[in-house]
């Protein structure tokens, strides 16, 4: 995890630091076993429609299955971090499959089935001068494809 003081997240509520590691939040129904993240902003489960979830931990590992890197920042001015940059779909142990950025410095080596394990990193400088930190999955292995 790259920590850096006096930074913000980039949205408040998506990961904490428990047990010593980074963790995503989640809900998991207690009823009917969903998993949800990020959290659920209503009470009640979308599968079930029981009012019994329950807030977890979830990562920090996990695998690629599947990612794209883009080249082109997207329109609307809704991402305001580097380009080009990895975007993609990240299996967790909990059974959920959840989008987020890979990490930049690794665009060379990331392959679908990968292990990666969470981290986070500054996506941008806000106009007060405060780094905007996000979530990453970053390769458990650095080897280059050429070595595999």
């Amino acid at each position: 995890m790259d920590n850096i003081r006096n930074a913000r997240p980039l949205e408040e509520g998506l990961w904490t630091v428990a047990d010593g590691g980074l963790s995503l939040l989640g809900h998991r129904c207690a009823s009917c076993g969903e998993v949800f993240f990020p959290r659920r902003k209503c009470s009640h489960c979308a599968h079930c429609f029981r009012r019994t979830l329950e807030e977890i931990y979830l990562g920090p590992k996990g695998k690629i299955a599947s990612f794209s890197v883009v080249m082109i920042a997207p329109a609307g001015d809704f991402y305001r971090g580097p380009v080009p940059y990895a975007y993609g779909c990240v299996d967790l142990p909990e059974g959920i499959r959840i989008k987020g950025l890979l990490a930049r410095d690794y665009l060379d080596i990331l392959a679908v089935a990968m292990e990666v394990r969470l981290s986070t990193e500054v996506l941008y400088v806000s106009d007060e001068e405060i780094p905007v930190e996000a979530f990453v999955f970053k390769p458990l292995k650095e080897n280059r494809k050429d070595e595999q």
